[in-house]
């Protein structure tokens, strides 16, 4: 949650996006964050009782996406056109860029270019009260759980590329902690709502394994 990324470095790289204060997904964002705070981030993740699981999933990406951003904004000195000019997660695995929007046809790019793509998209989703509403009562879209499941398939890659290409520099500036913590916390809330599909998870399954064996 957000606030274990209280770290030497505030710099985003998109601006946050705040859940408006005196809402109920920012009471449910405080639930989840006192949740946390125990230690138990199987528990932490399960569905609160009587809460609706799209809303869940929605406070939750939101919180994703701004920890990611904080993550990413400690490295993006580190991560250039010319030390990665292709968004990769090792030598295996290559992402090409397309929103089905403005980019239709994948393109290969950089990676910070394929992440500030991905990250404005996300953004863009976020932003979009018709996807996700931020009112009392407004109904989520029927295809809300498809959304939420590209976009948590999509700032995977982010986590994948900065473990891969650029841990060094995580352990540099001392954020391994915050890393596999944010990641840890990721993996088991896809894990218990099966967001995100097995392969595509590939790239970081070794840590995967390692990060989630001890809470089986």
């Amino acid at each position: 949650m957000s606030f274990l990324f209280l770290s030497r470095s505030s710099k985003t790289f998109k601006p946050k996006k705040n859940i408006p204060e005196g809402s109920h997904q920012y009471e449910l964002l405080k639930h989840a964050e006192a949740t946390l705070g125990s230690g138990n981030l199987r528990m932490a993740v399960m569905l609160p009782d009587g809460e609706d699981l799209n809303e869940w999933v929605a406070v939750n990406t939101v919180d994703f996406f701004n920890q990611i951003n904080m993550l990413y904004g400690t490295i993006t000195d580190f991560c250039t056109e010319e030390s990665c000019p292709l968004m990769s997660a090792g030598p295996k695995y290559e992402y090409h860029w397309a929103d089905g929007t403005n980019i239709k046809k994948p393109i290969k790019c950089s990676a910070p270019k394929y992440i500030d793509y991905l990250m404005t998209w996300v953004q863009d989703q976020l932003d979009d009260e018709t996807l996700f509403p931020s009112k009392i009562g407004v109904p989520f879209p029927k295809n809300f759980m498809s959304v939420a499941k590209t976009i948590l398939k999509r700032l995977f890659r982010v986590y994948a590329h900065i473990y891969h290409q650029h841990f060094d520099a995580v352990i540099q500036l001392q954020e391994e902690a915050h890393l596999n913590t944010s990641f840890k916390h990721f993996i088991f809330f896809v894990q218990e709502f099966n967001l995100i599909d097995r392969k595509e998870l590939a790239p970081l399954q070794e840590l995967i394994e390692k990060l989630t064996s001890k809470d089986r």
